[in-house]
């Protein structure tokens, strides 16, 4: 369970339980024009503008939209190692921005209210992440699989989203959210909304090194050494401008999701494991005055050429969240 932090609103859709049926990937929909400005940062709870991936939507029916979106050539932190692709985290990322983009302006989720994310999952193809002589323009084509559930004081809701580059099929996303007021929330937290990061590291070892985990900059490495093999800390820089792009009360999604890709490039070391692919489910809050531990082992992939790695991390002993990553090396 994570927290996760333009154009006028449309009026907010009604909250039932009607089913809706999932996008077909194989038909492709007519791009809409891509804005070069970004939403509203608030629409996506974040705080730098350089890190809004969204341009716009438009509301197709009560349950799909289109949700446009543009990628910079270049981005401090969702890159490869050799800098000629998009970071498949980078769709993830942008898979949950429509997610909360799409809960303010069009499920009349207000923007004070938090957001729990329960699954995040992505695949993603490869060759339609190269990087061009342009920024990437990108369609998606986001359904709701049933309308939003409301229960109380909470809403919960589950998109299905096919992202295009073109016409061609780049990704696709899965993710299930719950929202509820920041009364609500407080009152779950039992105090820890006002939680501050520790001052000092919980763990004081050094940093595996950057070509270990699959990254390039000593600042991005968020795993420290552990006893047991296959374990790391869960250790990142508290100031680290993308990851921690505002204030918040736990560790986001996208550093649990990164803790993952890392785990899997230090198991797999001297391989380097860009997954093209992750399924993720967040059990609780991620706590960050607490050590974290990460592991990763190896699973049986769905391919021969498939490798399956499977990443767990854990409080007091105590699941925090389970992410199976798939990676075909023939493919990159």
């Amino acid at each position: 369970m994570t927290l996760l932090a333009s154009r006028t609103p449309t009026p907010a859709l009604a909250i039932e339980t009607d089913s809706a049926p999932l996008l077909d990937p194989a038909a492709p929909t007519t791009p809409a024009p891509c804005p070069t400005s970004t939403v509203a940062k608030e629409y996506v709870h974040r705080v730098c503008s350089a890190e809004v991936f969204l341009t716009g939507s438009e509301q197709l029916t009560d349950t799909a939209f289109t949700v446009t979106a543009r990628w910079p050539r270049a981005h401090t932190f969702f890159s490869t190692p050799d800098g000629t692709r998009h970071d498949p985290l980078q769709a993830a990322e942008t898979i949950r921005q429509a997610g909360l983009y799409l809960a303010h302006t069009r499920f009349g989720i207000p923007l004070d209210h938090k957001f729990m994310m329960w699954n995040l999952d992505y695949t993603t193809r490869p060759h339609q992440l190269l990087i061009g002589a342009a920024p990437t323009d990108l369609t998606l084509d986001v359904q709701l699989l049933a309308r939003p559930r409301r229960s109380g004081s909470a809403v919960d809701f589950t998109l299905e989203t096919v992202v295009r580059r073109g016409p061609q099929l780049a990704a696709t996303g899965h993710t299930r959210f719950t929202t509820v007021p920041d009364s609500t929330y407080q009152r779950l937290r039992q105090g820890r909304h006002d939680a501050e990061h520790p001052s000092t590291p919980l763990v004081t070892a050094e940093p595996l090194p950057p070509a270990r985990v699959g990254r390039l900059r000593p600042c991005d490495v968020v795993l420290t050494p552990a006893d047991a093999p296959g374990s790391w800390h869960l250790t990142p820089d508290f100031r680290h401008p993308t990851l921690f792009d505002h204030a918040n009360d736990h560790m986001p999604g996208m550093v649990l999701l990164e803790a993952a890709r890392q785990a899997a490039n230090a198991l797999s070391s001297p391989a380097t494991i860009t997954p093209a692919a992750a399924a993720t489910t967040f059990h609780r809050y991620a706590e960050h005055d607490a050590p974290t531990t990460i592991t990763a082992r190896h699973t049986p992939g769905e391919t021969p050429d498939a490798v399956t790695i499977t990443v767990t991390g854990h409080q007091h002993g105590e699941p925090i969240f389970t992410t199976v990553l798939t990676d075909h090396p023939d493919h990159h």
